[in-house]
């Protein structure tokens, strides 16, 4: 493994390894969006080139659709695809109950368009994703830019009455404009410190006129899969409760970390 990464990309690299296990031959795979992601695509990329798998997949960015295709990984539309087998994507926080917040990098209207359309939803992470309730981690709101500051002012006034610690919120800023997500939305950031009931909140926040969707995941993600820095893994599977735990081996991943052409 490269001596230059950091110790939490070491254990973001180590889910992403562990994770791209979870894909068979002729699969239609969901690619997630982010740091934690990128790995997983580069995995992926070197395991296409290594076995020759037939692979196609959905990218739930133009960020991740740009590194996918640096890779020569094949992709399709959801549209095409119709159905996925399996979405492998990255989480801001995870709770006990495996549920997430996500949208962190900006794709949490299409990250959760694809992991409902799959068959099983993988997430790949290090320990300090882990949270007793969610909500350390902004939540992210994605609203159409038309009326969005009355869209805001109605997801504060509704924030007073939920079971949450803070009541803060902030439009997400990009070089001193409002960012803007692939499908041209602004994101308001959340910042509530615990949330204690997020699926009433998931429901409630998506009622609100110019909400597009929110980064809450409430019964979405199937299987956790936590990374370490020297690289022992824990599985979690949110079905059956099952725990299980290994060690990877690093030697022979030297490919994964040079650069893109």
């Amino acid at each position: 493994m490269s001596a230059e990464l950091s110790p939490i990309e070491k254990a973001k690299f180590a889910a992403a390894r562990r994770a791209v296990d979870f894909i068979e031959d002729g699969m239609r795979v969901g690619l997630g969006t982010g740091s934690t992601a990128a790995w997983m695509v580069r995995c992926l990329g070197e395991r296409i080139r290594r076995e020759g798998i037939t692979v196609v997949g959905v990218p739930t960015s133009t960020r991740t659709a740009d590194l996918a295709r640096s890779l020569d990984i094949p992709l399709i539309t959801l549209e095409e695809a119709k159905f996925l087998d399996l979405t492998i994507d990255g989480a801001d926080e995870f709770d006990a109950d495996l549920n997430l917040i996500k949208g962190g990098g900006g794709a949490l209207l299409q990250e959760k368009i694809v992991a409902t359309a799959s068959n099983r939803m993988v997430v790949i992470t290090d320990a300090a994703k882990e949270v007793s309730h969610l909500g350390t981690f902004p939540l992210p709101v994605e609203v159409i830019p038309f009326g969005w500051q009355s869209s805001r002012n109605q997801i504060e006034e509704l924030l007073g009455g939920m079971d949450v610690l803070g009541r803060q919120t902030t439009l997400r800023m990009q070089d001193d404009v409002a960012y803007r997500t692939d499908e041209g939305n602004f994101i308001v950031d959340c910042h509530l410190n615990k949330i204690g009931d997020a699926r009433a909140l998931a429901i409630a926040l998506n009622q609100i006129a110019g909400v597009v969707e929110n980064g809450l995941f409430i019964d979405i993600c199937d299987t956790v899969v936590i990374g370490d820095v020297n690289g022992k893994i824990e599985i979690r599977d949110g079905n059956d409760g099952r725990v299980t735990r290994e060690q990877l081996d690093f030697s022979g991943d030297t490919a994964v970390f040079t650069p893109l052409g």
